[in-house]
C-alpha cells in the first residue's frame, strides 16, 4: 500500500504526508507544528509516527514549521546540501540540531523504512530545489510543485506513476490582471517560477498511461487561482491534448489550502 495525504497545499503553506503501512514521512513543513499535528491526527497519525521530513526547497511556505518539528520530533531531515545551507541561515526557524540534516543529491535514491525516494532537480528560484518520486517497490507516486517549467528529463523521470500531486499554481489571465507588482508577476510567469493551470495540464498529458491512477492538483495561488478553475482547465488540457485519454478516465482532486484533502491510496 502507498498513500498520499495533503495536510496543506498552496502559496501560503505546504505539508504532505506520504507513507506505507510501516513508514510515514512528511514532504515539506510550511505550516505551524500545531497544524501539522492536527492534520496528522485527522488521518489517524501522530507526529511521532514520522520517520523523516523531506524538504523540496527553503522558501518559507515549505519550511516555516521545520524548526518546531525538528525540536519536537528529532527526526532526520533530508534536503540538498545547498537547501540545508539556506535553511541554516533562516533565523526565523530557531535553533535546529545540525545532526538531523541529511544531505541528498538529485537523481540519487535514498531509503527510509520500506520506501525509496528519488529526488528530481526542478527549475525554481531557490538554492537547489527538488521534487520527489517515491515507491514501496510496487506502487510509485510523485510530489512535484514549485517549478517554472519542465523538460524531457523531468518528464522522463516521472513516467510510470500510479498517482501524482502536481502543481497548478495560477491562471495566467488572473495573474496578469491582478494586484501583484510587475516584477512578481514576471517571476511567477518565468522559467524559475510556478506552473500555470495550462502548463500543469500539459505536463499531466505527458505522464498519463493506461494504468494511471489519480492526480491531485496542488500549490494553488490564493490570489491568482481557485479550485474550480484549476480543475476545469487541467481537465480541458487533458481532453483536448494530443493523447488518447480523456479527463474522465481517472480521478482528479484539488488539494485544499488550509485543510486536509482526500487521501490517495493504492493497494
Amino acid at each position: 500500500m502507498l498513500e498520499l495525504c495533503s495536510i496543506a497545499s498552496g502559496s501560503s503553506g505546504n505539508c504532505i504526508c506520504v507513507g506505507t503501512d510501516n513508514t510515514h514521512v512528511l514532504i515539506d513543513a510550511g505550516i505551524s507544528g500545531k497544524r501539522v499535528e492536527a492534520g496528522l491526527n485527522e488521518f489517524g497519525l501522530k507526529g511521532e509516527d514520522m520517520q523523516g521530513i523531506l524538504i523540496t526547497h527553503e522558501h518559507s511556505d515549505h519550511v516555516a514549521g521545520l524548526g518546531v518539528l525538528a525540536r519536537k520530533l528529532g527526526v532526520p531531515m533530508y534536503a540538498t546540501a545547498a537547501t540545508i545551507q539556506a535553511i541554516k541561515g533562516m533565523h526565523s526557524l530557531g535553533k535546529i540540531d545540525e545532526s538531523l540534516f541529511h544531505p541528498i543529491r538529485p537523481e540519487e535514491e535514498f531509503q527510509i523504512g520500506d520506501m525509496s525516494f528519488h529526488p528530481i532537480s526542478i527549475s525554481h528560484d531557490a538554492a537547489d530545489p527538488v521534487a520527489y518520486r517515491f515507491t514501496n517497490g510496487k506502487q510509485t507516486f510523485a510530489v512535484i510543485t514549485d517549478l517554472g517549467d519542465y523538460d524531457e528529463n523531468i518528464v522522463g523521470q516521472l513516467q510510470g506513476l500510479d498517482a501524482v500531486l502536481l502543481e497548478s499554481n495560477h491562471d495566467i489571465r488572473m495573474l496578469q490582471t491582478g494586484p501583484y507588482p510587475y516584477p512578481l508577476k514576471q517571476r511567477i510567469l518565468g522559467k524559475n517560477g510556478h506552473l500555470s493551470n495550462e502548463r500543469s495540464g500539459q505536463l499531466l498529458c505527458e505522464l498519463l498511461h493506461d494504468n494511471f491512477g489519480s492526480v491531485m492538483l496542488g500549490h494553488l495561488s490564493k490570489e491568482n487561482n481557485y479550485e474550480e478553475l484549476a480543475y476545469e482547465t487541467v481537465r480541458m488540457e487533458v481532453t483536448m491534448g494530443d493523447n488518447p485519454y480523456k479527463a474522465e478516465d481517472f480521478p482528479i482532486y484539488v488539494a485544499k489550502r488550509d485543510s486536509i484533502s482526500p487521501v490517495i491510496r493504492v493497494e
